[in-house]
């Protein structure tokens, strides 16, 4: 090591010793031929002698540079310069080369930065992340496993933490958007609520003051204080120094803010930094409902956190995982004993595991992540296609420089010199492009964050060292790749024929790793191209699937009473009122109050039928308290009876409408209408003998409520004035016109009837399904583009290969025009040429793509995988993009000069 880093310094300073050198030879020169010169010799005589004791200085020269020189090193800056020289010859080639790579690696480094933020970029501060875990809670519900990293209970968390040895620490959290600030100044943040535990998992210091602690922390309830971000800290307090106990409103309580977080701690939430950090008791202790607020943490009936803990040193995941599920079996029977209900441990299976704390990359990951993931895969498709096509340029160049590299090798360049400068072309180019991808995966991510991450920080990857690093890799890899084969054919071509060739350089070469990549590129964008047909055709049928309801009209409005104390009665006045308020709004058509939103809230309680011993087995029925406007406003239709009515109120019978998969469940091959169904109505002990009939009266359409897929839709609906009508907490509305806006004219009209520090929040409906159907968007738009533009790359690449193939052969073609061909027989050969590459594209890409199936098959809805329609539409695409790579090739061969051909000969 020492000896090859004095050479290496040697070599930096190598021009000082050379004209070292040369003046120590010139001194020995003169002293020599001086001494010749005073024993008496002439001129001549002293010039001679002094030459014959030195010795050649050449030689003298090159054995003292070989030992202050790095022969490789010179090399490969030799190689550098020629490549360098080669491609200012060829700006075509070059700039073909660098788009196609910079496409290919550009994509891969945008999807890169969004794969890692969402599954493996450690957080900021996270001290040891590899003993760091997310706990995942699991079960088995109708057959099927369910698993849960969130929507946990407190009480769940401290029986982890009372019941397991694996782990050293262990903390509870929850991210949720609350009101924070008071009067016009109160805006919906991000909030983060953490057990104080959750500081010590991160090497963070507080900006400013300090973190919350432990009897700050404590149940029933915590202290009323707060950490503020260091964002918020400069964006909305102007960054004062003197904040430190000032009070700042967070939800229904008033804190004390005790210290700002480090600059750019953001927990484990950096797809929405959260601007306050709060105790998660505090917050739960500070409910509004008495009984959940003093039994959150004794009873398991409130799921809403997630549970962080810390391996100890040497214990493995596997028996971290162990220990976790004898917890939660512990935990699961001590939540039946106080829940009979709760199913048997026998039949849930109850089990948890210590995985990844970002639940994208987590056991049994979501649909959304799902699909970025296969979005991973497909621009690395992209890739492929790009360096096919880069190969594929660079064996034509090589085919036609074989005259050339054959003079070099009868010249004595060796095999593997001609190899090692065809590698440090391609890597160089590969390098170059990929400067250019970088840029181009800045300005592509900030568009692809938009679908990816919509909340999240923005993306810098031109100064994000690990995608950098990731385009780096990817380039070299590219650069070997697509150099490695024009390389070996180069250093494997017969010398003398290539010599002989003489003025038929130029006749056509017939190649086979041609014609396969060519192949290769046509089959992976079928390949591609088919995702996209199948992710479109999804999205059509989820955007044509009827719900249940019309969402396009609807605008909702949440009422939040903050620190507001009301009872019961009150809140029932102040939800008629802003009805009432609602109904009066000019362009609004109906309104009904609700306890519950599709895909953002959800009710159930216990349900009993007779016959059926445990209806909870049958899945999870769901129920919607309203006002009797509630089927006209949301546009759900009653298929069978009747929709309760004004009529239905407090004191008379009790009815109740179901859905049609609720009436087939519970009473499959009869009548629903005028069946008898009984509905817990409120907490305590609990009789079912001793609950009131609720007599159905209606049938409605299945309605969607948690999810577009895996929803039985088991949906009951009851008038508010006889279920808890204290329930009710936000308001939908029918507009006339466009809800988005309209939506700030009606947040103001409600407003005014809001009582002290509570308030209005209200936006359209559809943005909650449009948050539904992201999945299926984001699959349609990322696999169009990229097969697109794998299209595009594919298409280039075969008008090359074709183009080139026309030059190769003009003086073939010349001949065949004199011996009698027709110019339209040329273009059929040039044009069926084409069509032979895309049929067996299309036949390749269509077999991996009829493989690739059954994994895609679980990401698409109410689609085959095998779709025929899809399948063949991308065949006549694909065809028509031969023929249309071919229609310029094929032009001008028809123009071949057959004078030419004849003189050539």
């Amino acid at each position: 090591m020492r000896e090859l880093l004095n050479r290496l310094r040697d070599w930096l300073r190598r021009d000082r010793l050379d004209a070292e050198l040369n003046e120590e030879l010139r001194f020995h020169h003169a002293r020599l031929e001086g001494d010749a010169r005073a024993a008496g010799a002439s001129v001549d005589e002293a010039r001679h002698a002094a030459h014959r004791r030195l010795g050649s200085p050449t030689r003298a020269r090159e054995e003292a540079r070989d030992r202050w020189s790095l022969p490789w090193l010179e090399h490969v800056f030799q190689d550098i310069r020629y490549a360098l020289r080669g491609l200012r010859k060829s700006p075509g080639f070059t700039a073909t080369v660098l788009v196609t790579l910079a496409l290919g690696i550009g994509a891969n480094a945008a999807m890169f930065g969004i794969i890692d933020r969402l599954m493996f970029r450690p957080f900021p501060y996270l001290r040891d992340p590899a003993r760091v875990h997310r706990v995942y809670f699991q079960t088995t519900e109708r057959g099927r496993d369910v698993t849960m990293g969130s929507g946990e209970e407190y009480a769940r968390y401290l029986d982890i933490k009372n019941g397991t040895s694996s782990f050293s620490q262990y903390a509870g959290f929850s991210t949720r958007p609350l009101a924070v600030g008071t009067g016009d100044a109160a805006r919906e943040r991000q909030v983060a609520v953490v057990s104080a535990t959750f500081f010590d998992f991160f090497d963070a210091r507080p900006a400013l003051g300090r973190f919350f602690t432990a009897a700050e922390d404590s149940t029933p309830r915590g202290a009323d204080v707060a950490v503020v971000s260091y964002e918020y800290w400069q964006r909305e307090l102007g960054g004062r120094s003197d904040i430190l106990g000032t009070t700042l409103q967070v939800n229904n309580v008033t804190s004390v803010i005790i210290g700002v977080a480090p600059r750019g701690f953001v927990g484990i939430n950096d797809d929405r930094p959260p601007d306050v950090f709060f105790p998660i008791t505090t917050y739960a202790g500070a409910q509004p409902d008495v009984e959940t607020a003093t039994t959150y943490f004794t009873r398991y009936n409130w799921g809403w956190m997630a549970v962080l803990v810390r391996r100890k040193p040497g214990v493995s995941i596997e028996t971290a995982s162990a220990d976790l599920s004898n917890a939660h079996l512990r935990s699961w029977n001590a939540e039946r004993a106080l829940e009979p209900r709760v199913p048997s441990a026998a039949i849930a299976h109850p089990r948890a595991v210590a995985g990844p704390i970002k639940q994208a990359a987590g056991p049994n990951p979501g649909l959304d992540a799902r699909t970025v993931r296969w979005v991973t895969g497909v621009a690395l498709i992209v890739l492929l296609i790009a360096c096919a096509n880069v190969a594929n340029l660079f064996l034509a160049r090589a085919l036609r420089r074989r005259r050339e590299t054959a003079v070099r090798l009868a010249l004595g360049v060796s095999r593997g010199r001609l190899i090692a400068q065809c590698l440090t072309e391609s890597i160089l180019l590969a390098l170059m492009g990929c400067v250019a991808a970088v840029g181009l995966a800045q300005w592509g991510g900030t568009a692809l964050e938009r679908l990816f991450v919509p909340d999240g920080a923005p993306l810098h990857l031109l100064t994000d060292w690990r995608t950098i690093g990731v385009a780096s890799a990817l380039a070299l890899l590219g650069g070997v790749v697509t150099g490695l084969a024009p390389a070996i054919l180069s250093a494997r071509s017969d010398l003398a024929a290539s010599l002989k060739a003489g003025a038929r350089e130029g006749t056509y070469h017939r190649s086979r790793v041609r014609a396969a990549l060519l192949v290769v590129q046509g089959a992976l964008s079928v390949l591609l191209l088919v995702g996209a047909g199948l992710f479109v055709r999804s999205l059509e049928q989820v955007r044509a699937m009827r719900l249940g309801y019309d969402v396009e009209h609807v605008l909702l409005a949440e009422r939040n009473l903050r620190s507001m104390k009301m009872s019961d009665s009150g809140q029932v006045a102040l939800g008629k009122r802003l009805l009432e308020t609602a109904q009066a709004i000019p362009g609004v058509e109906h309104a009904a109050w609700v306890s519950s939103i599709p895909f953002w809230s959800t009710s159930s309680t216990d349900l009993f039928v007779a016959g059926i011993d445990s209806v909870r087995r049958l899945g999870r029925f769901t129920y919607q308290t309203a006002t009797p406007d509630y089927f006209q406003t949301m546009g759900t239709r009653i298929v069978r009876g009747r929709a309760y009515t004004e009529a239905d109120r407090a004191g008379t019978p009790l009815v109740a409408v179901v859905s049609e998969a609720m009436a087939r469940a519970l009473w499959p091959g009869k009548e629903a209408i005028g069946q008898c169904m009984r509905i817990r109505q409120a907490s305590g002990k609990l009789n079912p003998d001793t609950l009131p009939c609720t007599t159905v009266v209606g049938i409605a359409e299945d309605a969607a409520q948690n999810s577009l897929i895996d929803d039985l839709r088991l949906r009951y609906y009851l008038p508010s004035d006889q279920f808890r009508p204290v329930n009710g907490f936000a308001l939908i509305l029918r507009m006339r016109s466009d809800p988005a806006l309209i939506a700030e004219s009606v947040r103001k009209a409600l407003q005014r009837e809001m009582p002290g520090q509570t308030y209005v929040t209200v936006r359209p409906m559809r943005e909650l399904v449009d948050q539904e159907r992201r999945s299926w968007r984001l699959g349609a738009t990322m696999f169009v583009a990229f097969g697109v533009l794998a299209l595009l790359v594919a298409a280039v690449g075969l008008y090359g290969v074709i183009a080139y193939n026309v030059a190769q052969r003009m003086q073939e073609l010349g001949v065949r025009i004199a011996l009698g061909a027709q110019s339209g027989d040329v273009v059929r050969l040039v044009v069926l040429q084409a069509l032979r590459f895309g049929l067996a594209g299309v036949a390749v890409g269509g077999a991996l793509a009829l493989a690739a199936g059954r994994w895609i098959q679980p990401l698409l809805f109410h689609e085959k995988a095998n779709d025929p329609v899809v399948f063949g539409g991308v065949t006549a695409l694909l065809l028509l993009v031969a023929l249309a790579a071919s229609a310029a090739p094929a032009l001008r061969a028809s123009r071949a000069d057959p004078n030419l051909a004849l003189r050539g000969d």
